[in-house]
């Protein structure tokens, strides 16, 4: 399941990239639009900063902006730096299987399908798809 700090990410990108060419949008205002509280949103963006989504200026007219194209922000790299991996199993999780049931296990190859069709699936939406949609 994706979480609310996913989801909310998602939103705040979405909004920043949407009124960016404004100038830089102040975390409060895009907060505000998201309903979203500030203190949350400030946890958010730190994230997105730290991963190289978002940059920040502090003082007058200062906002955030994406560093990226929106076009170049792919929606599973962007839930994956929020929620960490995206697997719906701990067992595929890691790059390294460690599970000692992998063997014999009936149910590995489901979860295997699951995640590749997961992870295809948030690989081919962008943040310009998401911003385009109505």
């Amino acid at each position: 399941m994706i979480s609310t700090k996913g989801r909310y990410a998602l939103r705040l990108m979405i909004d920043i990239a949407e009124h960016s060419p404004d100038g830089p949008v102040r975390l409060k205002d895009a907060a505000q639009r998201q309903d979203i509280s500030l203190q949350y949103a400030q946890i958010l963006a730190r994230t997105l900063v730290a991963e190289g989504y978002l940059e920040g200026s502090s003082g007058k007219g200062g906002g955030y902006h994406l560093l990226r194209d929106p076009k170049d922000c792919c929606v599973m790299d962007i839930l994956e730096c929020m929620e960490g991996s995206m697997s719906a199993v701990a067992c595929i999780a890691c790059p390294k299987n460690t599970c000692e049931r992998q063997e014999f296990c009936k149910t590995l190859p489901m979860w295997k399908q699951f995640d590749e069709i997961t992870k295809t699936f948030f690989s081919h939406i962008t943040l310009e798809d998401l911003i385009e949609r109505d």
